[in-house]
């Protein structure tokens, strides 16, 4: 395996493993709220305690999204393509300006044996500003222009 295969061999599996820890995060984050909201067997129930099982149940549903999002990432990397590339393309990791980026889904930044990485999505200005183009190749972003110094 080349040393470019193993680093994004490695990207790869970390930017799985983020999405896999904001997934669990979000359905914890759901399931604490949606049990909050359960009323006991008890007959009657003050006001106070109708209105915090609805705020709960609201909160509930509010974090049913993120739990939606982080599947469809999941699902996005697992049925991408990271093989090396040449061109920027989804499934590639490319670096500019000192930075490192992979095109699959939107991150937070995460490290991968001290380089900083973020995730990017095929939606996103910057990637369509690059799409296509191979390493050493320029683009204009935000008024200022970028030398592609890795495309794989």
């Amino acid at each position: 395996m080349t040393d470019r295969a193993a680093r994004k061999a490695a990207v790869q599996k970390r930017l799985m493993a983020l999405e896999e820890a904001e997934l669990a995060a979000a359905k914890a984050h759901y399931e604490a709220f949606l049990h909050d909201s359960a009323l006991d067997d008890r007959e009657a129930h003050d006001k106070d305690e109708i209105a915090m099982s609805r705020e709960n149940a609201d909160l509930a549903a509010a974090f049913d999204t993120p739990v939606h999002t982080h599947h469809a990432k999941i699902d996005v990397i697992e049925n991408l393509d990271f093989s090396l590339k040449e061109v920027v393309e989804p499934g590639a990791v490319v670096s500019f300006n000192g930075r490192s980026f992979i095109i699959a889904v939107s991150t937070v930044r995460f490290d991968v044996d001290g380089q900083t990485y973020m995730g990017i999505s095929t939606q996103s200005p910057i990637y369509n500003a690059m799409k296509g183009l191979e390493e050493g190749a320029s683009f204009a972003f935000n008024g200022r222009e970028m030398t592609l110094d890795e495309v794989f």
